[in-house]
Parts: structure tokens; C-alpha cells; sequence
């Protein structure tokens, strides 16, 4: 895990940004960010829907270099809501996910073999934690809670707002720019996993939980703002009969999400989920088919029943051959 250091990166943020006429959402707050748009900032999706709360705290994340974690079910977007608020802010932004193939030796850097004046020499290469936190970085740690034990300790050592980061191959300590911020998602909010639905995802360490400083929920979107997703990603379905398709879609999706939160099913219907739905409709042009597709087939035999239930309900249409 290398890093190209000859990118030019901002110093400083330099601009205000008035949170109510970026984000649209009720607020008085300003916000500082970057005027430049560097090589490192994510590109905008200007059809992103904001949550408030969760921007409000993540906003908190940036203007006061607090440590933010969002928390929620998969597919409601926690990571791009940092990602499209980073964009907005023209914050440099970088995604770590954390999942069992990443090591220490990822994170910090590892020593490698160069050719220089012909001859073979070793030289100590940066990971991506070092060059963040030397940089105006927004650091975000995807899957929090699936990290192994050994990243988790190396985290553990930046959590604090002056942390230093401590290279002990290199006998060097690094100093966090002071434009540098964390954050990290999690679907558990390092409670463990009591639903079975996270499979390798575990406890976190509470010495380190308490060291992020703001835990924020992120839920799914009501239907009218869910409606309104979803529309953006199928433009090509116009017209008043697709657009009472897409809600019965959603109205379903949410008839899983109770369904799951009640212990009825082990599965749910993301807006991700909803989006590829849509996406398969327009392809193969039968509901059902298309149903199946993008989500019946990801569900246990045992609970499909229930689940074409919810699809009768909505569609008034009986699934067959399940």
C-alpha cells in the first residue's frame, strides 16, 4: 500500500462554506474547507440526499477535528455521506477498508528493494497512515469493526487529537497536520455481532471506542427521500407508471428492513439493493424475474415465503417456483 508523495496538496483550508446552501439542510453553521480541488477529493454526486444529524456530526468531524463514527446497516451510505461532504469541502479524502487482509505492516509501510545508481539498495516505503496524517487528509476507516487486533493497536495510537504516530523501525515520530481528520463506519458500533448478519466483524477494544469522540446513526432514508435516490440512479424509468413501480419497490424494501428489525428475516433490502433492482427491471423488463435476481436468491429457503409475501402485498403479483 504505496503512495505517489508528488501530489501537490493544500496547506491549510482557506474557504468558507455556508452548511445550509452546500448540504441543504437546516442550519445556520459554517464550515471550512478547502478553494481548490485537489487530485485526492472525491468526485461530487450531485443527487446525493443528506442526512442532517449525521452531516451535522461529521461536519463537527472537520471544523473541529473531532473523531467521527457512523454507525448503521449496510447500504445507507455511510462512508459516501463523508466522501460527498469531503467533495463538497474539497477535502482531501482517503478509504481504507479494514478488512482481514490488512496488516500493520499495510498501514505503517514496509521496507523495499530499489535500483539506484544500478545497484540494489532497501529503502523504507510509507503506508497510507503515515502519508495521511503528515498531509490535510480526511482518513476514513471502512468496516471499523472487522479491523484485526494488530491494525486496531496501531489506530489506537492516533485516536487522540495531538496522537503521534510512532515508527519504530524508523526511529521517527510523526507530528498529525493539523489539517488532518478520522473517521471510520461500522455496522456494529464495536458491540459485536448479535444478529449474524456481519459475519467476521467483532468487539472493539472500549479503551479505544471512547476515544472517538462522536458516534453517529445513520438510518435509511424515509420513502419520499429514498424515492428520490433512487430516481436519480434509473433516469431512464420516466413516466407515472415506472415511478409507482420504483415506490411499490421501496415500500417493499422497507417491509423487509421491519421484517429484519422484528426477527422475522435474516435479510434486507438495502437502497443499494433497490437501485440494482431497478437497474435489472430495465434489462430483462419482468418484475419478478428481475426480483429474483437482485434479491430473492440472496435470501435463506426458509424465509423466502415470507418474502414473497411482502412482494404480493405490494404487487399484488404471486411469486411461483420459490
Amino acid at each position: 500500500m504505496t503512495v505517489n508523495k508528488n501530489i501537490d496538496l493544500p496547506v491549510k483550508p482557506d474557504q468558507k462554506f455556508i452548511v445550509s446552501e452546500v448540504f441543504n439542510i437546516d442550519s445556520k453553521l459554517t464550515v471550512k474547507g478547502f478553494k481548490n480541488k485537489s487530485d485526492w477529493v472525491p468526485e461530487i454526486d450531485s443527487s446525493y440526499v443528506f442526512d442532517k444529524d449525521t452531516t451535522l456530526s461529521i461536519l463537527a468531524g472537520f471544523e473541529h477535528n473531532r473523531r467521527v463514527m457512523v454507525q448503521g446497516f449496510h447500504g445507507t451510505g455511510k462512508s459516501t455521506h463523508i466522501e460527498q461532504i469531503a467533495a463538497r469541502l474539497n477535502w482531501p479524502c482517503v478509504r481504507i477498508n479494514l478488512d482481514s487482509h490488512i496488516s500493520r505492516i499495510d498501514l505503517l509501510g514496509k521496507d523495499a528493494i530499489k535500483v539506484n545508481d544500478g545497484k540494489q539498495i532497501t529503502e523504507f516505503q510509507e503506508g497510507l497512515l503515515p502519508w495521511s496524517i503528515q498531509n490535510p487528509v480526511a482518513l476514513v476507516f471502512d468496516e471499523y469493526d472487522a479491523g484485526r487486533p494488530d491494525v486496531m493497536f496501531v489506530i489506537q495510537r492516533i485516536l487522540e487529537v495531538e496522537g503521534k504516530l510512532t515508527l519504530l523501525d524508523q526511529n521517527k515520530i510523526i507530528t498529525p497536520n493539523s489539517s488532518f481528520r478520522l473517521f471510520a463506519t461500522t455496522n456494529t458500533v464495536g458491540l459485536g455481532d448479535m444478529t449474524g448478519l456481519y459475519h467476521g466483524t467483532q468487539q472493539i477494544n472500549q479503551g479505544q471506542l471512547d476515544r472517538w469522540h462522536i458516534l453517529s446513526t445513520l438510518n435509511y432514508l424515509d420513502p419520499k427521500q429514498e424515492f428520490k435516490v433512487v430516481m436519480s440512479k434509473l433516469d431512464t424509468l420516466k413516466g407515472i407508471k415506472n415511478q409507482e413501480t420504483i415506490k411499490k419497490m421501496i415500500k417493499l424494501a422497507n417491509l423487509t428492513r421491519s421484517g429484519f428489525a422484528n426477527g422475522d428475516i435474516s435479510t434486507l433490502m438495502s437502497p443499494r439493493t433497490v437501485i440494482s433492482w431497478g437497474q435489472n427491471y430495465k434489462i430483462f423488463k419482468d418484475l419478478t424475474a428481475s426480483f429474483k435476481l437482485s434479491f430473492l436468491n440472496k435470501c435463506d429457503d426458509i424465509e423466502k415465503s415470507i418474502i414473497s409475501e411482502y412482494f404480493q402485498r405490494c404487487f399484488d403479483i404471486e411469486i411461483e417456483d420459490i
